[in-house]
């Protein structure tokens, strides 16, 4: 597994026990998709090239080239080889459960709150600068917008310490680029978010699967892979864990606070839901100023074109190298949309659309509650829900027969950091506006799910 070809960043290792190794190169494909580590046109390596790489037949590789044909991820060109449709971007499941976005708010226009906002962003602003370059961390309005959304989470905070970046995505990259070098280890959750996943392997560096219970990764066992590996950075998501809905108790996050300063671990906490949550324990840059970076986007709960997120930097750090590594890749935020961003929280229309968002995402648990079995997994302000499969389905199977009636849900192997991968799927609940067409896919996929009749394993 030592290749370092550019083409092959997307694959990760092939776990024995994970079922059949073909649907594995498969499911690591739609993530590397999913996550823009592959995009339309890109182009696959040769099928004996990925089989020698993965350390797997060719056979294995063939099998898997076409099922991915199969489900139009890619398609072959005689004499040219294999690429990623282009049809990804026009196609889709008819019922779309597999992306977590915010759902529309009931009585709010997003519209008319984005044309007046823009309005009144021009009658106070040069255009032609609004259009133009903008380097730095933002401005200190923009900045200072940032502190004050973040105030009821971590209280007063300097804008100094934050900056505005172009989507958690973007924010992430930066900081592996800056905190971690090529061959390095990063200690995660069992589960992480896909994005997540996909900024550690775009920048070669390893992952370890912290153990975890139902409160969260153990500090015990953060203490020991800390110390075998030499690890020196922790990645995880405390709040409405993406996908399994944990969040971590104010007890557990101290715990592991305490290793990190005994270990000296940096922490990247990726935090878009605390706010959304309503209920969350103090987030892990309050706990640990010194050592916290901290992610909070507002695409994953006001709406996703804002392409904005917020950076938190621990207390005493120059934000110099973070924002020239985050230029390498992102010149800098949209600014308009920036500006956008800054004037919601400014006049409380943030606010709203969070609060809009909220109560919009609480009638939807309550109908996912109503419907999936009760073996799911949640948190009533969630926008999505962990479903735990029952023994007679295999989550490869349950995807296959969910594809065949127009349902897309997310397989536990495209949030796999390690170890092994749990027969379950993640269910999005925003990503299909109306919430009667929501019913009808939450209904033919709870249907799906107890009927042994078509199960497979």
């Amino acid at each position: 597994m030592a290749e370092s070809d550019e083409a092959i960043r997307w694959t990760g290792r092939l776990d024995p026990a994970a079922g059949p190794r073909y649907l594995q190169i498969v499911a690591q494909l739609e993530r590397a998709v999913a996550t823009g580590l592959l995009r339309p046109g890109d182009r696959l390596p040769p099928q004996r090239k990925l089989a020698d790489h993965l350390a797997v037949d060719l056979t294995t590789v063939t099998r898997a080239f076409g099922e991915a044909r199969e489900r139009g991820l890619i398609d072959a060109v005689t004499g040219r080889g294999s690429f990623i449709s282009a049809r990804q971007e026009q196609e889709g499941p008819p019922l779309d459960l597999s992306m977590t976005i915010p759902p529309a708010p009931k009585g709010l226009r997003l519209g008319e709150l984005m044309q007046r906002g823009i309005a009144e962003i021009l009658a106070r602003s040069d255009a032609d600068q609004l259009m133009n370059y903008h380097g730095g961390a933002g401005s200190l309005a923009e900045r200072a917008a940032g502190a004050a959304w973040l105030a009821p989470l971590m209280g007063a905070l300097p804008p100094q310490r934050i900056a505005v970046v172009p989507g958690a995505q973007a924010g992430l990259n930066a900081l592996f680029s800056l905190l971690a070098r090529p061959g390095d280890t990063i200690l995660m959750e069992p589960l992480a978010y896909p994005g997540l996943i996909g900024a550690v392997r775009q920048h070669g560096l390893g992952m370890v699967a912290i153990a975890s219970d139902a409160d969260g990764p153990l500090p015990e066992a953060l203490d020991e892979a800390a110390g075998r590996h030499g690890a020196r950075l922790f990645a995880l998501t405390p709040t409405l864990q993406n996908p399994t809905c944990t969040t971590l108790p104010a007890r557990r996050r101290e715990e592991l606070v305490t290793v990190a300063r005994r270990r000296d671990l940096t922490l990247i906490e990726d935090d878009p839901y605390s706010l959304l949550a309503g209920d969350a324990p103090a987030p892990l840059a309050a706990l640990a100023p010194e050592r916290t970076w901290h992610v909070a986007t507002l695409s994953k709960v006001l709406t996703p074109g804002l392409r904005t997120a917020f950076v938190v930097m621990p207390e005493g750090t120059d934000g110099a190298p973070f924002l020239a590594a985050l230029r390498a890749a992102e010149l800098m935020p949209a600014p308009l949309m920036t500006a956008l961003a800054a004037h919601w929280i400014r006049i409380g229309a943030a606010k709203d659309l969070l609060d809009g968002v909220r109560r919009e995402a609480a009638e939807r648990q309550l109908l996912a509650r109503s419907i999936l079995p009760a073996t799911m997994r949640a948190h009533p302000h969630a926008l999505h829900v962990w479903q735990p499969l029952p023994a007679h389905w295999d989550r490869n199977s349950l995807i296959e027969r969910a594809r065949t009636a127009g349902l897309g849900v997310m397989a536990a192997d495209a949030f796999s950091t390690g170890g092994t991968t749990p027969d379950a799927i993640r269910i999005a609940l925003g990503a299909i506006p109306e919430r009667a067409r929501l019913a009808e896919a939450l209904g033919l996929l709870a249907g799906l799910i107890s009927n042994e009749a078509q199960a497979g394993r």
